[in-house]
């Protein structure tokens, strides 16, 4: 079981490492020569990297730093490891790729097989959890807080940098960026479960106590707990939950700690009408309630018991 694990996380590392290599591809060989931007920390670094000459390897790290400091308390030691470790490939490539000759100078190529290529890469690093962008980091910390959707919370910062792009390289270097950015979208559908879609876990387990616990623990997210029953295997309990699909990775670690056995079933969500999110202290509150319930429960059994134990009084 250990060595599985190890295994699989050394595949989760490979597979962060390829697609940051990817990543910095089609930038540096398709992007970059045509002033074509990214979004995010790579497209304000690619703006840097015109007008004042600063590598963008440099500048991605550096840009990249304040997010991670931010994310550090809240995404969990493993996101941010494996966040630090991408950025670390993926500034590297960036530094080897742009000594490369450029791959076409013609905008309309760079667009189509440049967000192609960046959306395979992008969509590798997410599948195995790791994180090339920090406004993706800040975009998972205000749906936590905030409840915004990541996806639109991502976009609006792209809208954001691609406005600013119009004006200092022009309207035309603008719109060819929101072109990329919608093909490289619609590719992170194909490698990784979608960008602008939220999630909706089923999980039939018999630890339904300790999961929904660790979920809303490492989560903050709580769940809906039903009964059912298999036809094979009896009474189950059905947790219900919704998340993101950042989230996806961390619940899977979670079934796999808690309760290996678990049978979960995730899909897309096409709209989320009321609060999904319990904010903290109700769940301390409802246990709180709990235990004050069966205190009384078993109080109000001991007084049944005494009385019972009592001999029975008879008249004269």
């Amino acid at each position: 079981m250990v060595k599985n694990r190890i295994l699989k996380l050394i595949g989760s590392f490979i597979g962060m490492a390829l697609g940051a290599v990817i990543a910095a591809f089609a930038i540096e060989e398709f992007l970059v020569p045509c002033t074509i931007l990214d979004g995010g920390v790579v497209g304000i670094g690619i703006m840097i990297n015109n007008l004042t000459g600063i590598p963008l390897s440099i500048l991605t790290i550096i840009l990249n730093i304040p997010f991670l400091i931010i994310g550090t308390k809240k995404m969990g030691k493993m996101f941010i490891v494996k966040s630090v470790y991408s950025m670390a490939i993926f500034s590297l490539s960036l530094e080897i790729f742009a000594n490369f000759v450029n791959a076409t100078s013609d905008y309309l190529l760079a667009v189509c097989f440049g967000g192609v290529i960046l959306g395979i890469g992008v969509g590798l690093v997410i599948r195995f959890g790791g994180c090339l962008d920090g406004t993706e980091t800040v975009a998972i910390l205000m749906n936590k807080r905030f409840k915004f959707p990541v996806g639109q919370t991502v976009l609006i910062f792209n809208i954001i940098i691609f406005s600013v792009a119009g004006f200092i390289f022009g309207a035309d270097r603008a719109m060819y960026s929101l072109l990329t950015y919608f093909i490289t979208s619609k590719i992170l559908d194909v490698v990784e479960s979608g960008l602008e879609k939220t999630k909706a876990a089923m999980i039939i387990t018999d630890d339904s106590k300790d999961i929904s616990e660790e979920i809303y623990k490492r989560l903050g997210r709580t769940v809906t707990i039903m009964q059912g029953e298999g036809l094979v295997s009896g009474n189950k309990t059905v947790l219900y939950c919704v998340l993101t699909r950042f989230e996806i990775h961390e619940l899977k670690e979670i079934i796999k700690d808690v309760d290996s056995s678990a049978f979960i079933a995730i899909s897309d969500v096409s709209e989320i009408i009321g609060n999904h999110v319990k904010k903290s202290g109700v769940l301390k509150n409802k246990k709180e309630e709990t235990k004050e319930n069966i205190k009384n429960e078993n109080k109000d059994q001991n007084i049944k018991n005494d009385i019972k134990t009592k001999p029975s009084e008879t008249a004269d």
